[in-house]
């Protein structure tokens, strides 16, 4: 990993720093996939990526013209599938899509109407449980949740939803065993960085209020039994 020192030691008296004014701020954000209802009981597929958790309420900004942001506002169950690194071509498929005919006039230039959003990604469904949206099969974690609040952000140009999660479906290959904690060294997500697609790189530590720290279990045990839940998950 490259370390990038600073053009000014801090304590020079010279900001280190230099201003700018880039076009869009996803400093490192998870990808995340919507399913929602449509009027005629169909599904939408969405990707975004500006997501964050706080407990367990995602809090998700989206555009005021997609058809996810038309969905929610009258059928507020949706669920939030957190995508793979490897499954970054399939969001990118889905980026020009929308599923609002005619296009609205804020869509940027190339967007078109897509009506099986699954198909043109190249991804397949799976039933919920206590939502009427079905799950992305192959995404890694699968949140089934309802939209409590949907308002408008500050600057007016976005809405944003807080989304109460009701059910958490987890390959359980990321998965310790025999509890409910997500395994970090072993979960990572798709992260959009400044428009480009990126996974998580190696860890550097844990925090103090971390459930599940590194000093538990031996690497080379955890590989194993990673490795054994992998294969006995495999289909065929």
């Amino acid at each position: 990993m490259k370390i990038v020192e600073p053009l000014v030691r801090p304590g020079s008296g010279t900001d280190p720093c230099v201003p700018i004014e880039p076009s869009v701020l996803y400093f490192g954000t998870p990808v995340v996939l919507l399913s929602t209802e449509n009027p005629d009981v169909s599904v939408n597929l969405a990707p975004v990526s500006s997501a964050w958790a706080l407990g367990q309420v995602i809090v998700l900004g989206l555009g005021p013209d997609g058809q996810t942001a038309h969905n929610l506002t009258a059928r507020p169950e949706l669920v939030i599938n957190i995508a793979a690194p490897d499954q970054w071509q399939s969001v990118e498929r889905l980026a020009p899509l929308t599923g609002r005919h005619p296009v609205p006039p804020a869509k940027h230039d190339g967007c078109r109407f897509e009506k099986d959003k699954f198909g043109a990604a190249g991804l397949s469904s799976r039933p919920s449980h206590t939502v009427r949206p079905p799950r992305v099969d192959g995404c890694p974690l699968q949140l089934e949740a309802r939209a409590e609040r949907i308002r408008p952000d500050a600057s007016g140009e976005f809405l944003i939803v807080e989304a109460h999660v009701l059910k958490v479906h987890a390959d359980p290959r990321i998965v310790l065993p025999g509890t409910d904690h997500i395994d970090p060294a072993a979960w990572s997500p798709l992260i959009y960085n400044f428009r480009h697609y990126f996974g998580l790189g190696p860890e550097l530590g844990h925090s103090y209020r971390s459930a599940t720290p590194r000093d538990q279990m031996g690497v080379s045990s955890r590989r194993l039994i990673q490795f054994l839940l992998w294969v006995s998950w495999w289909p065929g």
